[in-house]
């Protein structure tokens, strides 16, 4: 994330940062060889203080793609994944350079290497275009991660808010998504309690807690 004392939120976009985005990747790769983690977010930064968002976004989509081709090539040495993921500027960050699905994907097809994912949270994605079962169909083969919270409040994804779950989880089961689904949203109470909309969806598919199959049993 670069100093976020400092206000950063990514350095892979930011101009004049590219020394210091190489030295934090090959930081990430360190921790992920550690902890056994295939996949890296890449996260691409603010516009910066003071400027407008348009007459930056030329040379902040040229140093991305730059540092993307080099993180590329070094996550290719270690087997592991690079993740573009659009954070919504409406709501969580106004001065985010990546906030949709369709402008990574562009990124992604510039840059042109096959160990370069989309990172798709359903948060993001809802707030910032909505039409999420059409967006989910269309970028499916770029997707190398999945994300969830309920909108708008960013909590489990059964408490009240728009986003219908077990369709959108039926959704990706029939596009043949078999990566993880990261949950990232901030638990309304404890954690494990919050959980329970996990062992709701697995009872309605015919499965035990842990998702193993109860015929098996």
């Amino acid at each position: 994330p670069g100093d976020q004392e400092a206000g950063e939120m990514g350095l892979a976009a930011v101009p004049g940062r590219q020394a210091a985005f190489r030295q934090a990747l090959q930081e990430a790769v360190h921790y992920a060889k550690a902890v056994g983690c295939p996949r890296i977010h890449v996260m691409a930064g603010r516009v910066p203080p003071g400027t407008e968002r348009a007459a930056v976004a030329g040379e902040m989509e040229t140093t991305f793609i730059e540092n993307l081709r080099y993180t590329a090539d070094l996550l290719a040495q270690e087997d592991m994944i690079g993740l573009l993921e659009p954070i919504n500027n409406r709501i969580t960050d106004p001065r985010y350079y990546l906030n949709t699905p369709h402008q990574a994907a562009a990124i992604l097809e510039k840059v042109g290497r096959p160990n370069l994912k989309l990172q798709l949270d359903f948060f993001h994605c809802q707030i910032m275009d909505g039409n999420l079962s059409r967006n989910l169909e269309m970028y499916f083969p770029l997707i190398g991660h999945i994300q969830i919270a309920q909108v708008p409040g960013r909590h489990e994804p059964d408490s009240p808010g728009e986003l219908n779950f077990p369709y959108l989880f039926e959704l990706l089961e029939s596009l043949g998504y078999t990566g993880y689904v990261g949950c990232e949203y901030a638990p309304q109470g404890d954690t494990l309690e919050g959980l329970g909309w996990l062992r709701s969806y697995w009872e309605s598919r015919g499965l035990q807690h842990g998702g193993t199959s109860k015929a098996a049993k």
